[in-house]
């Protein structure tokens, strides 16, 4: 199936603002934003909830063959923390978003995280056990890493992801022509 738009995958821990930035992202550019997190819950791709963890039991390639055939089409942003799966999809562009451990511990302390949990995604940003998890997923030449500290880093980001989806549609519309 030929698309007329890439799908573009944000990852990162929680709190590196992934939301924020695929919200500003689906808005300015005319793409559906896919929240994992969200469509998990609706369509019940979990087995439950993890008391200890404080999340859902989630089979990350389960989540991503849900949304397998929608993907197909073009035009999403998919948001979630993780990337596991996602290779059996058609992913363009993975954007692994990095933030300082200071704002990591700042936005999670907002969100009312326990301290027990903010130490355990502080480890994974620390660890860089996202971008690391899109290395094992997805070719090299597909994967950006992205620092996202300020307002203006997002708004740099937007911009750079914008003209990376304006390159894909003109090296996308040459072939098929």
């Amino acid at each position: 199936m030929t698309r007329d738009n890439p799908n573009i995958m944000i990852c990162g821990t929680p709190g590196v603002g992934k939301t924020v930035h695929s919200e500003v992202l689906a808005r300015l550019i005319g793409f559906t934003h896919l929240s994992m997190g969200q469509i998990v819950k609706e369509r019940g791709y979990h087995d439950g909830w993890d008391a200890e963890y404080e999340s859902f039991i989630v089979d990350p390639r389960e989540a991503a063959l849900g949304v397998k055939d929608e993907l197909a089409k073009g035009g999403f942003i998919v948001d979630w923390h993780c990337c596991h799966g996602f290779a059996q999809c058609p992913i363009d562009l993975v954007v692994v978003l990095r933030t300082s451990l200071s704002n990591q511990y700042d936005r999670l302390n907002e969100r009312n995280y326990r301290p027990g949990k903010i130490q355990e995604n502080l480890d994974a940003e620390c660890m860089e056990v996202v971008l690391t998890e899109a290395r094992e997923e997805f070719p090299k030449e597909i994967i950006i890493e992205l620092d996202s500290n300020t307002k203006v880093d997002m708004e740099n980001n937007v911009k750079r992801i914008r003209i990376w989806i304006q390159h894909w549609k003109e090296q996308n519309n040459s072939i098929e022509n």
